[in-house]
C-alpha cells in the first residue's frame, strides 16, 4: 500500500461510513491517533472509534498527497459534514473547549469543516500507523 491507496480508501470509508472498510485498511496491531493525544489501537478499537462517522451525513472528503515514499506518505485532507446527531455536536463542542456556536435547543446542527495533515506508515499492504493533525470549526450559516 501507498498514501495515495490509503487515501483512496480512507476516503471511502469516510464518505461511506463504513467502519470494515476502514479497518481494512491496517493491520490487525495498526494504529491510529486520531489526535496527538488518543491512540486507537487494533481492528476492534479502530472500529468503536470509527462509528462515531454514522453520526455524520453529506461527507465529503478531498485530498492532496504531499509526500510519498514505498513506506510511508504525508497527505492533507479536507472533509465537511452535516451534523446529523445532537451526540456528535456535543462530542465537538466538548472537545473544542469553546463555545463556539451559540446554539438553544431546536435550534439546527451545523456543518462543520475539518481540514488536516494525516502521516502513515506502511507494512506490505496494510498500514500500520497513522497520525492525524485537524481543526473543526463550523462553517457559516
Amino acid at each position: 500500500m501507498d498514501i495515495e491507496q490509503f487515501m483512496r480508501g480512507y476516503k471511502n470509508a469516510w464518505e461511506g461510513k463504513d467502519e470494515t472498510a476502514f479497518c481494512a485498511l491496517f493491520s490487525e496491531d495498526g494504529v491510529y491517533h486520531n489526535t496527538p493525544f488518543a491512540t486507537q489501537r487494533g481492528h476492534a478499537q479502530l472500529a468503536a472509534y470509527w462509528r462515531r462517522i454514522k453520526l455524520q451525513d453529506e461527507i465529503e472528503l478531498a485530498f492532496e498527497v504531499l509526500s510519498s515514499t514505498p513506506t510511508s506518505g504525508i497527505a492533507h485532507w479536507h472533509v465537511t459534514y452535516q451534523v446529523a446527531s445532537e451526540e456528535l455536536f456535543q462530542i465537538w463542542a466538548a472537545s473544542t473547549g469553546t463555545n463556539l456556536i451559540a446554539r438553544k435547543p431546536g435550534d439546527p446542527l451545523p456543518r462543520m469543516v475539518l481540514d488536516g495533515l494525516l502521516q502513515a506508515s506502511f507494512s506490505g499492504p496494510l498500514c500500520r500507523d497513522c497520525r492525524l493533525w485537524w481543526h473543526s470549526m463550523p462553517l457559516p450559516t
